[in-house]
């Protein structure tokens, strides 16, 4: 299945695997490069700009397809070394980024003049528009339906996709509840070029992620995210638990005068305790609406391969049929 995206980023399928913090490590990126899609290393889970560098390495020596290297640029006074972070990339020779976030428009000339394609994650039309404006070279469309962080317009994709397409000149891709061949289909019918998953990879046997979250997963359905830190208009998408209902009984008390300081034990540092240990009600992590359509755990290559050739079968077979 060839699209601009896959022409673009030299992968055999349309099927991009999104950043995740600490589930983004060498063994999930490398299984989806491998399995024809393109993988992402999460750079803010790595500590240090030289623990990305070598978790690049790791990568290089488990695929020789390409991979990318997400990263977010997160608001506040104490900024992660992010020239330091962009160093690494470039030295360690990876071409494609992966940014989300604030914009990257400060960090753009760095990563082109390495020749470096940069797709940029974005949550509306207007920062879409922004993100071409700026110089990337594909937008991450990311609808309301997503895990982290669905912006605050509240738009699903069913609408924004299509005016996304009905505005940008670079090519997108599908982001937020994707994770089946029906998806997929859609998706291009609807003018992307491609689907970016990020919870669907998290039950894959390669993620390398405790298996309690994999059947966390697997036991969910659709109605079972919640939104947290609205009134600080930091809006995250998670997988409902006790932790979660706790936290979202202290913004309701609060209300609009909530503090990031009244949940940040429900949020701060938690991912090694949920993603490493098991430990599901340790605070709130992301999780997306597609929760209600995992219901296995399979390798890379038989989500990704099996997807894609369940994908053209609907094309050639039930699109074909309503087109005569």
């Amino acid at each position: 299945m060839k699209t601009k995206i896959t022409e673009m980023f030299g992968i055999e399928h349309p099927v991009i695997q999104g950043g995740m913090h600490y589930v983004g490590f060498a063994e999930m990126a490398a299984a989806v490069s491998n399995a024809g899609g393109l993988g992402i290393i999460t750079g803010l889970t790595q500590k240090t700009p030289e623990d990305l560098a070598k978790e690049i390495e790791k990568c290089k020596g488990m695929t020789d397809k390409p991979f990318g290297v997400n990263l977010t640029f997160l608001p506040g006074f104490a900024a992660p070394d992010y020239p330091g972070y962009i160093k690494a990339i470039i030295d360690g020779g990876v071409k494609i980024v992966e940014t989300a976030g604030r914009s990257p428009e400060a960090y753009l000339p760095a990563l082109k003049e390495a020749g470096i394609k940069v797709i940029h994650k974005c949550t509306s039309v207007r920062h879409s528009l922004k993100a071409e404006r700026i110089g990337c070279d594909a937008v991450s469309v990311d609808g309301f339906e997503c895990g982290g962080h669905p912006g605050e317009d509240d738009i699903p994709n069913m609408i924004l996709l299509p005016r996304a397409a009905e505005e940008l000149k670079i090519p997108f891709v599908a982001s937020g509840g994707m994770g089946n061949a029906q998806q997929l289909v859609a998706a291009l019918a609807l003018g992307a070029d491609g689907i970016n998953m990020g919870t669907r990879f998290i039950a894959t046997k390669e993620a390398p992620v405790h298996q309690n979250v994999k059947q966390a997963l697997i036991d969910a359905t659709e109605l079972d995210t919640r939104l947290v830190m609205r009134p600080l208009r930091n809006t995250e998408r998670v997988l409902t638990n006790p932790a979660v209902e706790k936290m979202l009984a202290v913004e309701k008390e609060k209300g609009d005068a909530t503090t990031i300081e009244d949940v940040a034990e429900f949020v701060g540092g938690v991912y090694p305790q949920i993603m490493q240990e098991g430990t599901m009600e340790a605070g709130a992590w992301s999780c997306g609406m597609v929760a209600g359509l995992i219901h296995d755990i399979p390798t890379c290559e038989e989500l990704v391969g099996g997807m894609v050739k369940e994908a053209e079968e609907i094309i050639k077979g039930r699109m074909q049929q309503f087109a005569s």
